[in-house]
């Protein structure tokens, strides 16, 4: 059979011109992508930046603030604000971005060229055999791909973290992610170069992160991972038991690499993990309502934990969490303390003087109620305070001296020094301890402290006429913005369809009265009618917007609202096991709570308080905390509830209160004085609630014979003679832990101390709880004494 032959010649150039067509049609895909850039094609520094497929992310060239040095880099698009998560060139920046670009180099690899063409960045990678292409993606990852199939990735800044860890991210060890990845702070807010604290999994295998300063120092770890969160970080890492968070954290342990990611709820989440300059982990997440971050968790819960935070010779103010010189000392160098970078400390206004034959040419200067520095040298010699001092003198290089029976000595800069403000003695490391000075320092002390108090004065009244203009405009800008975001608004008819009219009734409370509310599609919700509220339309949406981007597991989450004429409504998530009062004092049906669950149900309180007093964008105050208010989901975990309706309510708020529980419930001393109500009313509160907990009982018991049993004062009295036994629920039995007693029931007596200064802060109690600070036994409160007398035990009327 013959066979039909075809003139090869024409078919290879048919050949040739497809192939060269779709090569073509490739170039001119790249040159049109507003996403990629190529060697052809470079991003330079007068072009616009190049922006992911979706819009999600922008890579290109900017200058920080103040700052005459020029980076590449990428931030979000559709944010206002310019959010950077991740810096190419943090170690060489550019003084000009105008001959400055972003291109593909010869080998294939990407590479940063400054105004002379030398490379200042690359991607650094060896064996690139295909021609390549750079592509900003809608993850914010920056990747160098095969210029045919960009599926194909040769590097990514997912495996190069800066100081920004985005969802997706895989930070950790092993090849599968080539080598292992760090977070590494900026050195200052607006300066990129890394700083000096760092993130890292432990490079000796355990599955526990830690917080480093200078590559050296551990000042955190995250604890190891429990398959659902980490050991000592339960809420940085939410997971199947905390439905309600905004993200979700895994950690993955194989044989090619360990590494933790995360991911957003939702395509349109934003969230971000970053740490700052401070040595601060904090996680944001984006809010349209307002067009601002809101801070979802943050580590350590005490700035001041963070090792050489203010550098040496500095203090670190626990409660303000700000640095300062101590006496005698200035800042190292101004302008980085300007800028919020503090770690090179102050130096010395005037030397220490040479000593000769023990002579006191130098003198020291007390400071009391510290935690006290970790490098200290113990000089068994000295025996009492005369002569730890003079041992002090007798060398040139020691700087301070604190003698507790035993004396301490430092030498060189003092780092890690803490001045807590509160009156709750922070752990046995705590004291004071003696700065020496040169003597010169203490002539004319006296003037200098009464210049000191008139500069005070004037600088606290500017503040607070700074804060009141901010205050008023805040006001007006609220009583103005429309409610957005994820809140739903609901009409007044829609609400009695959810709640068939308002038939299943779940309780009521100061604010007024819960009822049940049931979709037709979707979970359950819990509707709560305001009664005796006043506020107009506007001011009650603008209020309600706020409270609507509050998110903590700890915290009842607001769904939605409605404001229709008189009708005030919130729309909140339902707790299927009501509250906690239910399961303390309800009837015999109910199940018995461990102490287990107890203890967590305190500790879950106390963090959802410490969100609203210190990590919300305002601080609020709850002022009505009690078993009522806490609310409980399938797992038993606690939800702070009614929180922020102090202030929709207004004035008529104190007399709602005044009108339930009577003086010796839950009210602070401040609210029967008249004085001032802070967040330390709260902290009373929950201390008070706290022995309800553990009793299983109310605080205030009547006798059949008229008298009155008062549990705090018979607690606090036990406290102090070392006898705790009879004092926890007695249906627990010895299903018990002891040292987790002990401290929730010296925890609960700080907070009903009758001074403010001496509550310890939600934040303490949160580290308290936690066993990472310790607590002394602290004294009877005089006001429960006065309680105790039979006589104070009156209850407000209801007029």
């Amino acid at each position: 059979m013959a066979c039909l032959r075809t003139p090869i010649f024409p078919t290879i150039i048919t050949v040739m011109f497809v192939i060269a067509l779709v090569a073509l049609q490739g170039a001119v895909l790249h040159a049109g992508a507003a996403d990629t850039f190529s060697a052809d094609q470079p991003l330079s520094g007068s072009q616009k930046p190049l922006v992911s497929k979706r819009g999600k992310f922008a890579l290109g060239f900017f200058q920080p603030d103040n700052s005459r040095r020029w980076y590449i880099g990428i931030w979000y698009n559709k944010i206002p604000e310019q959010v950077l998560v991740w810096v190419a060139n943090r170690d060489f920046p550019l003084s000009s971005p105008e001959l400055s670009s972003l291109t593909i180099s010869t080998d294939g690899n990407m590479v940063l060229l400054n105004g002379s063409r030398s490379a200042v960045w690359s991607t650094n990678m060896t064996a690139i055999a295909s021609s390549t292409v750079g592509v900003i993606l809608d993850t914010g990852n920056l990747v160098l791909a095969d210029a045919s199939n960009t599926s194909i990735i040769l590097w990514q800044s997912y495996n190069h973290f800066g100081n920004t860890w985005l969802p997706g991210g895989k930070l950790g060890r092993g090849n599968l992610i080539g080598g292992s990845t760090r977070l590494v702070a900026w050195k200052t807010f607006s300066d990129p170069n890394p700083g000096l604290f760092s993130l890292v999994l432990d490079p000796n295998g355990t599955s526990q992160f830690f917080l480093m300063w200078n590559n050296t120092q551990q000042y955190v770890t995250s604890g190891n991972w429990t398959g659902q969160t980490f050991s000592n970080t339960p809420d940085m890492a939410p997971t199947n038991g905390y439905p309600n968070s905004m993200y979700i954290f895994d950690y993955v342990d194989g044989a090619h690499g360990s590494y933790c990611v995360y991911a957003d709820k939702g395509d349109e989440q934003i969230t971000r993990l970053i740490l700052d300059a401070t040595g601060r982990i904090n996680i944001f997440t984006w809010t349209e309502s307002t067009q601002k971050w809101i801070l979802y968790w943050s580590a350590p819960k005490a700035q001041c934990d963070v090792y050489s935070l203010c550098g040496s010779f500095s203090v670190c103010t626990q409660g303000t969490q700000s640095c300062s010189c101590l006496r005698g000392f200035s800042e190292e160098y101004q302008g980085q303390w300007s800028q919020g970078d503090h770690t090179q400390g102050c130096r010395r206004n005037v030397a220490l003087q040479a000593s000769t034959n023990g002579s006191r040419s130098d003198k020291f200067y007390p400071m009391v109620g510290v935690k006290l520095p970790s490098n200290a040298r113990m000089i068994v010699a000295a025996g009492s305070t005369q002569s730890c001092e003079l041992a002090c003198l007798s060398s040139h290089d020691c700087t301070a001296y604190s003698f507790n029976g035993s004396c301490s000595h430092w030498f060189g800069g003092i780092i890690n020094l803490v001045q807590d403000l509160s009156s709750v003695n922070v752990g046995t490391n705590s004291g004071s301890i003696q700065i020496r000075l040169a003597a010169s320092e203490f002539s004319g002390w006296k003037n200098i402290k009464r210049l000191a108090i008139i500069i005070t004065i004037s600088t606290i009244s500017v503040a607070l006429i700074i804060i009141a203009s901010v205050f008023l405009m805040r006001k007006w800008f609220k009583k103005v913005a429309p409610v957005e975001g994820s809140l739903m608004a609901f009409g007044y008819r829609d609400v009695q369809t959810l709640t068939k009219n308002f038939s299943s009734k779940l309780g009521g409370g100061s604010f007024g009265s819960v009822f049940k509310g049931s979709p037709e599609e979707g979970t359950l919700v819990a509707v709560k009618k305001l009664e005796g509220f006043h506020q107009g339309e506007k001011q009650f949406r603008a209020e309600v917007s706020t409270l609507g981007t509050v998110r903590h597991v700890n915290l009842i989450r607001l769904l939605g609202f409605c404001s229709e004429r008189t009708h005030m409504l919130l729309v909140y998530e339902y707790m299927p096991n009501a509250s906690l009062d239910r399961y303390l004092f309800g009837s015999s049906h109910e199940p018995v709570l461990s102490w287990s669950t107890r203890y967590q149900i305190a500790l879950g309180v106390a963090r959802g308080l410490h969100y609203l007093h210190e990590r919300c964008r305002d601080c609020i105050i709850h002022c009505d905390i009690k078993p009522e208010n806490i609310l409980l989901n399938e797992t038993f975990m606690p939800k702070v509830a009614d929180f922020g309706l102090a202030k929709l309510m207004g004035h008529d708020f104190s007399r709602v209160l005044t009108t339930v529980r009577g003086t010796v419930g839950y009210l602070a001393p401040e609210w029967i004085a008249g004085t001032a109500i802070t967040t330390k009313a709260d902290v009373y509160s929950y201390g008070m609630m706290l022995f309800e907990i553990m009793s299983g009982r109310r605080n205030v018991r009547h006798r059949q014979d008229s008298t009155v049993d008062f549990f705090p004062l018979l607690a606090a009295m036990k406290l102090t003679e070392g006898e705790l036994e009879g004092l926890v629920d007695t249906r627990l039995g010895c299903d018990v832990d002891s040292a987790e007693v002990e401290r929730a029931f010296r925890v609960a007596c700080w907070c009903i101390q009758d001074q403010e200064g001496a509550r310890p802060a939600m934040a303490t109690i949160v580290q308290v709880l936690e066993g990472l600070v310790e607590v002394n036994v602290p004294p009877v409160p005089r006001s429960l004494k006065l309680l105790g007398d039979q006589s104070n035990f009156v209850e407000f009327s209801s007029e």
